[in-house]
C-alpha cells in the first residue's frame, strides 16, 4: 500500500437502534496520511454535530478512518468512504476495489431527516409524519447530493445520481439523465440517458435522451463500455461495446458486442458483398457512425472525419 493508493477521510456516521450502521458522510476526504492533529482537529469539529436522534432511533457519531484502494472494502464505514473518494473526485471508477461492497450497505429508508433502519421507518411512521419527515426511497445508496456537492456540475434531478457518482466539472445531468456508482464523467458532458455502473464517458461527449450504456453489475458481462471525447450516444440509442472519440450512435439504433454490422467503408468480399464484422471487433476504435441502412435494415458502421459533437458552452459553464 503506497500513500497515492490511500484515502482518508473524517466525517460523522449514523448507527441504528439495532447497532446497524446505516451509512456515513465523510465532507473531508484526502489521499495518503493524514496528519494526526489535523485528523483530532477534524473530529473535534464533527462531535459538535454527533449525539442521539429519537426521532429516527438513531445515533450520529464521529469517524475517521484511512483505507486502502487495492484491499477490499470491510466495513460500512469503509464502503461509504470508497463512495465519497469517488464522488469528490480523488479517484476515477473503475481504479479501486470495490468487491463486497453491497454486503457492507445495508439497505436504508432515506428520509429529509437522514437515514432511518426500515423497520424503525415502518414502527415509527405516525411520529415521523409528525415531525414532518418523509421517506424518499429504500435502497442500499443514497443521493449524491445529500452527501456531495460537486463543484461545477448541474443535477436536475437528484434522486437519479447516486452516491459514488463521479462528475467532472462542466457535467449536467438532465431530469430524465441517471449515473450510477462507480461510474460518470470525466470532462464536461451532456447526460440525458443512462450512465451503468463502470462506465465512463470522456469529455464533450453527449448521453442522448433515452440512451443508455450497458454496465456489468447484471447480465454477467465482464467488459467495461467507456466512450471517448466528443462521441454521440443518440436519443433512445444504446452500446455494450466502447466507442471511441469522434463517434456517433444514429438514434434509435442499440449496437452489442454481437451486433452483425456492415463496414460500409471496408472492402468487398468474394461474393460482392461489403465485410460484416461483430460489434465487439469495432469495440472501442475512434470516428465510426453507426447506423441503420433504412433500405435494408442492416446496421452498417461508416468512417467519420474530424471531430465529433460540439456541446452547447453555455449549457455547461
Amino acid at each position: 500500500m503506497t500513500d497515492a493508493r490511500t484515502v482518508w477521510g473524517t466525517g460523522l456516521t449514523t448507527i441504528a437502534g439495532d447497532g446497524t450502521v446505516l451509512d456515513a458522510w465523510f465532507p473531508e476526504v484526502g489521499t495518503g496520511t493524514p496528519d494526526a492533529g489535523d485528523a483530532a482537529a477534524g473530529l473535534i469539529t464533527f462531535e459538535a454535530l454527533a449525539g442521539p436522534d429519537e426521532r429516527r432511533n438513531v445515533t450520529v457519531e464521529t469517524v475517521h478512518l484511512v483505507i486502502d484502494l487495492d484491499a477490499a472494502p470491510t466495513s460500512t464505514a469503509d464502503a461509504y468512504l470508497r463512495l465519497h473518494a469517488l464522488s469528490h473526485l480523488v479517484v476515477r471508477p473503475n481504479e479501486l476495489n470495490l468487491d463486497g461492497i453491497f454486503a457492507h450497505l445495508p439497505n436504508v429508508a432515506w428520509t429529509n431527516a437522514g437515514p432511518v433502519h426500515p423497520d424503525d421507518a415502518n414502527r415509527l411512521r405516525p411520529l415521523l409524519q409528525r415531525a414532518g419527515i418523509q421517506v424518499a426511497g429504500l435502497d442500499k445508496f443514497p443521493r449524491l447530493t445529500d452527501y456531495v456537492q460537486p463543484a461545477g456540475v448541474r443535477i436536475a434531478d437528484a434522486s437519479r445520481v447516486r452516491l459514488g457518482a463521479h462528475l467532472s466539472p462542466g457535467t449536467t445531468v438532465m431530469h430524465e439523465g441517471f449515473v450510477n456508482f462507480n461510474a460518470g464523467t470525466l470532462g464536461a458532458s451532456m447526460v440525458e440517458g443512462r450512465i451503468s455502473q463502470g462506465v465512463v464517458v470522456g469529455d464533450g461527449s453527449d448521453i442522448g435522451g433515452g440512451a443508455s450504456i450497458m454496465g456489468t453489475l447484471s447480465g454477467g458481462g465482464a467488459h467495461r463500455v467507456s466512450i471517448g471525447a466528443r462521441t454521440l450516444l443518440g436519443a433512445n440509442a444504446g452500446i455494450g461495446i466502447s466507442l471511441g472519440d469522434d463517434c456517433v450512435v444514429e438514434a434509435g439504433l442499440y449496437v452489442t458486442a454481437g451486433t452483425k454490422i456492415v463496414l460500409v467503408d471496408g472492402p468487398v468480399t468474394a461474393d460482392g458483398t461489403k465485410k460484416t464484422v461483430k460489434g465487439a471487433d469495432l469495440s472501442g476504435q475512434d470516428g465510426l457512425l453507426f447506423r441503420r441502412n433504412s433500405l435494408s435494415g442492416a446496421v452498417e458502421a461508416v468512417r467519420r472525419t474530424g471531430v465529433g459533437v460540439t456541446l452547447n458552452e453555455a449549457l455547461h459553464a
